[in-house]
Order: structure tokens, then sequence, then C-alpha cells
């Protein structure tokens, strides 16, 4: 009997399926059999061949560094008066570990806040907020529902630290008034401690007090350090300025801690949070080297993060001292001059918007600036009286109009241009240019009066400098001619005066120096051009006149000045400055374009000032026993300064440079006093009386120190105390 052709069919397929399912078993059983050959062969390997080295790496240690605090370099001035001192304070710190839990902590706190007194006043809204969930956990998160979190948590993209953000955000807004009461004044105190030790890093000591430990605080807890694990006795060290001088700037306090907009700078460079820092002027330019090295201490733990010893691998080391070109007695002398005349100033009509005046006293040949005297009269925000305070910054950071102080640059561009020269003889007359009103001199109303330079210097001629800018310019002055500027113009006049440092940065070693407020420029403001030649358009600094000063007297080389004359190492001893790291010498930024010849004469014309017939200062210094050259400055400006009510009042700057002795300079000297009056038709000389007054003690001094045989020595050098009883502390500046 014949079968069925379907069965045979079907039989034949289900014998290859059969077949195939046989296959694929044994492949993956020899998959398998080859993956736990290889993890039996690895774990073997590792047992076997690397076993003793990984038992070793479970048993080596961890160097962890610990930095501590070091005193800050102190500052002294140039023959040794300390300025800027440290002042040793007893501390508490503390230093938390990898392993401590929080309630370790607090624990702690607890402990601590029963042996010291902690102010309390530091303690935020946060920080109640945040012990009082700690405090009170299942509760506090409680006030939010699970369909809250879950609502939360099915927020798009979100990330579980965003989830616990916003929960904990919830929590702390639900937090009532009343549960915040319940915190007494004991719970406070501990919180006041816990937050200061919170605020550190692991293994990095964290200042939990160190303003008034007593003598018993210290002692109690010294005692019981054992029973405080991470809490530490030991020395902080408080900024102490023994003198009021803005530019010795102030540092950060470690209650406050590192400002926020240089924290992430700071911590880069291995600072702790809590580090004081230079926050302004000498201390901030100089705080690598005032910060000193901190000592380095390895904690050596063990593979469960416990410290197991402790190892002090270097060695802190205070900052470097300081000492500057600043002579502190000729500073406090000087100080009292500017102020007197700025009172005596004030007392007069019209004065409404006079608040500040200004002297800088520099060496034209090193650049040593050895006096920089700023004040400024505030209305005190407690008492709501007027009073006069420190404001020497402003000599580099704020910048005035400076009137004809600025024609000995004015005629020295006219002879490196090539349009003028010292035998050049040019009338001054009353003006006239197509549109405009008349410009004159002050002391020619009419008439013509042929001068050459040293005559225009002496009488400080408006006329004789408009003409030479017109000369620059290309457009010899006709009367009623029309003036449309070159392109030129303006860059040329500019640039030069650039040469002495009018305009420009004069790269003083303090930070945020201001070059000034340049006027708009171009073809159509030909009268300013004009203006310009005569000081009364772009604005300048204090410091930037005293260096243009400077380069005339040392002979046409623009130094930079600098206020740290040399850096040393910490004293060894307290009597003597320690060894001398480095001493800054001159710096020569440029060499202007003139000969010899031609600023030889303008300093007779400006001899001229101080000893001619009619020279402008011949009233204060005619008689001086020493030789000096100068020029006085008066220019009419609008007002633009802290009263905005006042903006666009008609007002008078007070300005004078100098430099004395004539034949061999020592000192040369700027005088600024701006907004001195809205009486236009005042006659005021204080700007001279203080140039005058201020050189008279420069010269006092040297005689003085030369008596007493007071010396600067980089070899070695006497500490010398403060010449003064002011004893500002840190937390006292501004």
């Amino acid at each position: 009997m014949r079968k069925a052709p379907g069965k045979n069919r079907a039989a034949s397929v289900k014998a290859k399926h059969h077949s195939n399912l046989t296959f694929r078993m044994n492949v993956l059983f020899f998959a398998i059999f080859i993956l736990f050959s290889m993890l039996i062969f690895r774990l073997g390997y590792m047992q076997i061949v690397k076993g003793e080295d990984y038992v070793r790496i479970l048993e080596r240690t961890e160097e962890v560094p610990v930095n501590t605090s070091v005193p800050r370099g102190r500052m002294y001035d140039r023959n040794g008066h300390i300025l800027v001192d440290n002042q040793p304070e007893n501390a508490i710190t503390y230093t938390k570990m990898q392993t401590t839990t929080t309630e370790e902590m607090l624990e702690i706190a607890e402990k601590l806040a029963q042996l010291i007194e902690q102010p309390t006043n530091r303690v935020t809204l946060r920080d109640k907020q945040d012990f009082w969930i700690l405090k009170n956990h299942d509760a506090a998160y409680a006030k939010v529902t699970e369909a809250e979190k879950k609502k939360i948590g099915a927020q798009e993209n979100i990330t579980t630290s965003q989830i616990n953000s916003q929960v904990d955000t919830l929590v702390r807004e639900r937090i009532t008034h009343e549960e915040i009461t319940q915190l007494t004044e004991a719970d406070l105190e501990v919180l006041a401690i816990y937050r200061e030790m919170v605020s550190g890093y692991n293994l990095s000591p964290q200042i939990i007090k160190s303003e008034n430990v007593s003598a018993d605080e210290f002692a109690r807890v010294s005692e019981r350090l054992t029973e405080l694990p991470g809490v530490n006795t030991t020395t902080d060290w408080k900024r102490v300025k023994l003198s009021s001088l803005g530019i010795l700037g102030r540092t950060s306090v470690p209650t406050k801690g590192i400002p926020k907009e240089k924290l992430n700078y700071y911590l880069a460079r291995d600072y702790s949070r809590n580090d004081r820092v230079g926050e302004s002027y000498i201390e901030a330019q100089y705080e690598d080297l005032l910060q000193g090295q901190k000592t380095v201490v390895k904690n050596i733990t063990n593979k469960k993060g416990q410290v197991v010893d402790t190892v002090t691998t270097y060695e802190g080391e205070p900052g470097k001292d300081l000492v500057l070109t600043l002579d502190s007695e000729l500073q406090a002398e000087t100080e009292k001059i500017v102020e007197d005349e700025l009172l005596k100033l004030k007392a007069r009509g019209a004065s409404s918007l006079l608040d500040r005046a200004f002297l800088v006293m520099m060496n034209p040949n090193t650049g040593d600036v050895l006096s920089m005297v700023g004040k400024k009269i505030e209305k005190n925000p407690e008492t709501g009286k007027s009073e006069v305070v420190d404001y020497s910054y402003g000599n580099f950071t704020t910048a005035y109009e400076a009137g004809s102080a600025i024609k000995a640059a004015t005629l020295l561009t006219g002879y490196s241009q090539g349009v003028i020269t010292p035998s050049t003889i040019l009338g001054d007359e009353p003006i006239k240019l197509a549109g405009t009103d008349y410009k004159k001199s002050i002391f020619n109303p009419s008439g013509y009066i042929p001068m050459d330079g040293l005559r225009a210097l002496e009488q400080s001629s408006n006329v004789y400098m408009f003409k030479t800018a017109l000369l620059i310019n290309g457009t010899p002055y006709s009367y009623g001619m029309p003036l449309r500027l070159n392109e030129d113009t303006f860059p040329k006049m500019r640039n030069s005066y650039a040469q002495f440092g009018l305009g420009v940065n004069t790269g003083i070693d303090l930070p945020n120096e201001f070059s000034g407020v340049q006027g708009p420029s171009g073809p159509t403001y030909g009268g300013k051009a004009l203006d310009l030649a005569i000081g009364q358009y772009d604005t300048y600094t204090p410091l930037q006149l005293v260096q243009y000063i400077s380069t005339i007297a040392n002979g046409g080389y623009r130094i930079q000045p600098h206020v740290v004359k040399e850096v040393r190492e910490p004293s060894k001893d307290g009597q003597q400055l320690g060894q001398l790291v480095t001493e800054i010498g001159p710096t020569i930024l440029n060499q202007i374009d003139n000969t010899p010849e031609e600023i030889n004469y303008v300093k007779q014309g400006l001899r001229r000032v101080y000893t001619g017939s009619k020279g402008t200062a011949r009233r204060q210094f005619a008689n001086a026993p020493y030789t000096a050259a100068g020029k006085t400055g008066t220019a009419e400006v609008v007002y633009y300064g802290p009263l905005e009510q006042y903006y666009g009042t008609n007002t008078i700057n007070l300005t004078h440079v100098g430099f004395a002795p004539y034949e061999n300079p020592e000192i040369a000297y700027a005088v600024v006093i701006p907004w001195v009056t809205t009486n236009l038709n005042q006659h005021l000389t204080n700007n001279n009386d203080i140039a005058r007054r201020s050189v008279d003690k420069y010269f006092e001094l040297k005689a003085k120190y030369e008596s007493e045989k007071v010396t600067e020595s980089n070899v070695k050098q006497p500490i010398l105390p403060a010449i003064t009883k002011e004893k500002i502390g840190e937390d006292e500046q501004k």
C-alpha cells in the first residue's frame, strides 16, 4: 500500500527542525563554556598573579594635604615705619573628616556651645530653616505630599538632585514662623557653631571663632580636645592698619570669607574659603607676595577614610614684607596741609560743589611716590555731620580738566611737530574765528602783546597755545578765519600729550587706574582743539599730571610711578627688616620727541612762573629758600560730579604742577582742586599755597632726617614704630 505524500513531507520538515535546534543548543553550550572558562581564568589571574598587588592597594594609606593659615606680610614706609601689621588672636578651629557624619558634627557643636560664647548675629533665616529640618527631619518632609513628590519627579529630563532641591524648597517655604521661633537661644548658639563647621571642605581647618576668644574659653576647649574630634585651638592673625591711608587697601575677613566674585579664582590656587585675601589697592595688587606659604600637613588616612596619622611636610612661611616708597611723615604733614586748604575753601561762599582736593609728590628720576594725598568731604551716615575722609585712591581713579598746568606739554608738542621753535614769537591778542566769540588770555582782554615761549608760560598765555594748535592743524591764525580741523590734528596733539603721561595709564602698581575722558573729535570740533591746548577739554588724573611734570623735570623720560620700593623676607627679630628679596628700580616707559635744548627752554619758562615779575605763582615761590619751577592752572569747566542735581553748572578747577630743586630735581608734585567755586570772578590761589607748603615740608623733613641720621638702606634697616596712634582693625576698614 502506498503512503500518502503529505505525511512524508511533514516528517522531513520535523526532522530538519530538530537538527537545527540541536545545532543551536550545541553552539549556545559551547559559548557558555568559553565565557565561564574566561571568567575562571580571569579570577585565577587576579587571585594568583595580582592578588598581592591588590592587597597592598587596599592597605595603602592616602595622603591628603591640609593648609593652615600664616600671617600676611607687613608693610613699612621707605624709612622703616610700620604701616600695616598683624595682631595675633586666639582661635578655635574645626576640621571635618571624610567619614564624619552630620549627627557627629551636631554633637560636637552642642559640646562646644557649652564651652564658648558664640555670637548668633550671623545666623540667617535659611540657616534656621535648615537647622529646624535637621532637628525635625520626619515632620519637615511630611510637609510635602507623595503626590507632590511624584509630580516633581514626572518633569521631563529632571535629575535626582533637582528633584531633591525642589522638595527642599517646598519644605522651607512651609516651615512656619511659629516653628522657627521654637528654636531656643541655646539652639541658635549651637547653630551658629554648626554653620561654621559645615562651611569648609573635608580635612580643611575652618575657623569657628577667632574674635574675642577669652583666655578661659581657649583653656576650656584646649583641655577637652580629646572629647572634640576635629576641634583644635590655634593662633589666628588679624590684619591691623596703623594708617588711614586708603591705598594701603583692605583684606577680606574670615567671617565673610573670600569675595564671591573671586571665589573660583582663589579656590583654584589652593586658598580656603575663609582665607584673608587682598580686596583693594596694595593688599590686592601684591596678594601673591603678602599671602605667604601655608603650612602643609598631610593627613594619612586608611581605606575607610579614617585619619591614622598627621605629618607636617612643609613648615609655612609668613608673607613677604613690603617696603613702600611713601614717606609716612611727609604723607601725614601733606595730608594736614591739603585738609586745611580744602576746609578754608569750603568755608568761602559759592563752594557748594567743592568736596575734594589732591596732592601727589614723586621722585621724577625713580618714580617713587613719596606722598599721595586725597581728601574728600562726606556726610557721616550715622551722625549726619560732614567730615573729611581719605580719598588717596582718587589720585589715579578720577580725572579732571587741568587747565593751564599742561601748557608746557603744548609748547613741546609744537616744537616736536616742527610748527614753532623756542625763538618763535606769537602775538597774544583776542582771537576771532568765524561763528565764535572772542577767545583770549585772562591778562590781555584787548591789544596785541608779542611774546615768546618763556613769557607765554610765565604769564600763562592762552592765545600763544591757541595759535600753536592752529599751526599744528596747518592753518595759521587770521582774523575771522573759518576753522575746519584736519583728521590728524586731535591724534597729533593727544599722541604727543600721551608721551608725557597725559590721557593714558601711568603704569602705577595699583589696580583700577583710570586714564581719563577724551572729548569728541573731528573736523567740526575746531574750537575744542584750541580748548585742548589749554587743558580745558580732556580730563587727566592727578597722577598723570605728576608723571607729566616729572618727564620734563628729568630731561624727557616718562618714568613709571610705583608705591612699592622693596620686597623683603619677614623680620627674624622684630628689630630689623628682613633680608632684601627684590628692589624695584626705575622703569622708563618712553622718551619724548624733543631735544634737550627744547626741554631746557621750557624748564626756564616754568622757572619764570615762580620767579618772573609776572609769574602766576611768584607770590608763593619767589622767596623760597630753594629753587623750583612749575605751572599753575585754572580751568573753567561744567560740573559733572556726584551731585546730579547740579549737572551743567559752571565752576572752576584749580591745579598746580612743579619740581624742585630746579637744577637737580628731587621731587615733582601735582595739586588738583576740582569744582572750587561757582563764582567765576573769584581769584583763588589755594592750589599754589598747597604746593608751596608741601615743598617746604619736604625740605624741612629732609634736613631733619639728615640731622637725625635717618637713612634708607637696602642692607640693614631698623623697624620703626608707626608715626601715628591710629589702629584700624580689619572689621573697621572701608
